[in-house]
């Protein structure tokens, strides 16, 4: 590794040995990055310098900042950071936030300044707080004072955190420390692989993993992604709904158009009712959102409500082909499906407009390589089922986990994911590994379930997983939430079953139909089939019991 300009080691310290990193590539001219890099100077700084400055850059409800304005701002907070909150390169910091613009401001500030970011959802709460506090050792918080009461629990079961420092109101608040501070700032000297975020996964598949990223993973996946698939204009203004603690929403709503000099929205809320009109309201032109959330937007679109929109990203969860036919039918746009990973830090596969196919995630993102391998690690043909396998300028280090020999295998990062791959290198998303159905030898993906479920026209949304069965092992069971005008009935459920049947091989069928109000989803809007089996399994437990008494 590169000289770090990291005063504190911490990071630096727990990555995982080398020998189990995986392998990266940077064989790309874009992708080639001097040895001393601060993300921060090229994607805030260069602007300024190149005499862009005036440039909006951030746009939220109160109001706008300007790249220059924006950068004054972050000065102003890395001189409060290590003039009086004592932050020296390398110490860990937690930013705690809605989207808005001190968000930003904030990650700006802690980059600049050598520290490095862990960002959190705003829906944590104290226990799920204090578990990356103690894991990453953080000893300082930024946080808005509307989430304060989470916060100052989570300090009291984390005694590695020695401060909390709240913006947005209150006594000795960050504004007014930086209001007395300089704008101007001597950013921090940081190798191009020091580590500047380390990024929590959601812990759906077990206690939350730290993922690490360097200097130079902020800038890959910007020119990878952003540049080769997204192409993004200076012109642009982004908007979407996934949180900045969210890799997908920090590469998509603040890294891709710092990028190019665009704009962002920030939207504090930003559910389908709320991110339909902000579109409009703001004229964006490329939204960064999930399926559920498109699907959802399809139903309450009136004629020119997205007409500004030039380009549509879906990640964060499968994208089902009904969905991107619907979409595309209404609004005459492509949905730039994508797969991306925390650990990955963005998308790792997915297509331009002019190579989408719908219904596949799409091919490798240049700069990157992926097969479809099997249990034993070996790769498989096309047409055949197998486990993902992916590798390129960004890759996998877990803080301190033995769970990195599982991730990464033979140089490769193994996702978790499982998919086909075609003749012509399309990827073809069949299930999260563990979401496999396997109902009398027959292996089934869920997802694909649901799609045929979505394009019936009574079902509004649904998750289907595989439910114990003492014959069959598992069965095929569908939890279905109607659209508004439809009524649950064993009718209707016998209609869903037929209509299957009729859409895709008839053994994957949904044996068995629950209709419910809701269906339980993370913050950034996954569907969380983890809890749909463990209810198909307590159901199944009772019917049992039952039937035994």
């Amino acid at each position: 590794m590169l000289p770090s300009g990291h005063v504190d080691t911490f990071a630096r310290d727990n990555l995982p040995p080398a020998g189990q990193w995986p392998d990266f590539l940077f064989d790309r001219p874009e992708l080639r990055y001097p040895e001393r890099l601060n993300c921060a100077v090229e994607l805030l700084d260069r602007h300024v310098a190149r005499g862009n400055g005036d440039r909006i850059c951030l746009i939220t409800p109160g109001g706008t900042l300007t790249y220059a304005q924006l950068q004054a701002q972050v000065n102003r907070l890395a001189n409060v950071l290590t003039r009086r909150l004592g932050m020296v390169p390398g110490n860990r910091v937690l930013l705690r936030s809605a989207n808005n613009a001190m968000m930003v401001i904030a990650h700006f500030a802690v980059l600049k300044a050598g520290g490095v970011v862990v960002a959190t959802m705003p829906l944590l709460r104290a226990k799920e707080l204090a578990y990356p506090i103690q894991k990453a050792k953080i000893a300082l918080a930024l946080c808005d004072i509307r989430l304060a009461e989470e916060m100052e629990k989570a300090k009291a079961m984390a005694p590695d955190l020695q401060r909390i420092v709240y913006w947005g109101g209150g006594a000795d608040t960050l504004e007014a420390m930086m209001a007395e501070e300089s704008a101007e700032f001597e950013p921090c000297d940081t190798s191009s692989d020091d580590v500047c975020l380390i990024g929590f996964t959601s812990g759906t598949t077990g206690v939350p993993k730290g993922t690490m990223h360097f200097h130079r993973d902020m800038m890959a996946i910007c020119d990878a992604y952003a540049m080769n698939v997204l192409r993004p204009e200076p012109n642009d203004v982004f908007i979407g709904s996934p949180p900045l603690a969210f890799t997908f929403g920090l590469g998509g709503l603040v890294l891709f158009p710092m990028r190019v000099g665009a704009s962002t929205v920030l939207l504090e809320k930003a559910a389908p009712e709320e991110l339909l009109p902000a579109i409009g309201r703001y004229k964006a032109t490329i939204c960064f959102t999930a399926p559920t959330a498109y699907r959802v937007m399809l139903d309450q679109m009136r004629p020119g409500d997205v007409a500004s929109l030039r380009k549509c990203v879906s990640a964060g969860e499968t994208l089902p082909k009904p969905t991107w036919d619907a979409w595309h039918a209404a609004t005459g746009l492509k949905l730039l499906d994508g797969i991306g990973a925390t650990e990955m830090l963005h998308i790792f596969i997915g297509s331009p407009e002019e190579e989408v196919r719908p219904g596949a995630t799409g091919r490798p993102v240049p700069g990157y390589e992926a097969k479809v391998i099997d249990e034993q690690g070996n790769e498989v043909p096309p047409g055949t089922i197998g486990r993902l396998a992916v590798r390129g300028p960004t890759g996998c280090r877990y803080l301190a986990d033995e769970r990195q020999a599982d991730y990464v295998q033979a140089g490769w990062n193994v996702t978790g994911d499982t998919y086909v791959m075609d003749e012509d290198g399309y990827f073809w998303y069949q299930a999260r590994s563990d979401d496999m159905i396997v109902s009398a030898g027959y292996n089934i993906a869920g997802p694909e379930v649901e799609a045929a479920l979505l394009s019936h026209p009574a079902v509004a949304f649904c998750g289907v997983v595989g439910a114990p069965c003492p014959e069959r092992g598992q069965i095929v069971k569908a939890y279905v939430q109607l659209k508004d005008g439809f009524e649950p009935s064993p009718a209707l459920a016998a209609e869903l079953q037929t209509f299957v049947k009729n859409e895709i091989a008839p053994y994957k069928y949904p044996r068995a139909v629950e209709f419910v109000d809701t269906l339980p989803r993370t913050e950034t809007g996954k569907l969380r089939r983890v809890e749909l089996r463990e209810r198909a399994r307590a159901e199944a437990a009772a019917s049992l019991r039952s039937r035994a008494s």
